[in-house]
């Protein structure tokens, strides 16, 4: 099922939304792959989000030490004037309480022990 994500301003929380149901949070993690999703030919207020396929790697309100496993590589940035992403995809995210959306990458990739 896919799950989308994206900033609820007026609440400032983080929704997680499928056919079916959907959660909020301050922060999420996702420990998944994700992509970028545009609905520009909306003709009222387009729309950006997030998406990914099943709910394995989403981690509501995570645990500051667990997001301290991650290294923050840049931001995410969406332009709502452009309705558009400056990443299409990747492998792990954590939306921030603040609004603010990083790209991150786990900082065990690429150790052999």
């Amino acid at each position: 099922m896919k799950f989308k994500i994206y900033r609820c301003n007026c609440r400032k929380t983080w929704s997680i939304q499928t056919r079916k149901s959907k959660v909020n949070a301050g922060t999420v993690l996702l420990d998944a792959s994700w992509s970028a999703e545009l609905k520009p030919e909306r003709k009222h207020n387009p729309k950006g989000f997030v998406t990914t396929l099943g709910d394995k790697g989403i981690i509501y309100n995570p645990d500051h030490e667990l997001v301290e496993q991650f290294m923050k590589v840049e931001k995410l940035i969406y332009d709502k004037n452009k309705v558009n992403f400056n990443v299409k995809q990747g492998e792990c995210l954590y939306f921030a309480e603040d609004g603010t959306c990083y790209i991150l990458k786990r900082l065990n990739d690429g150790i052999s022990v």
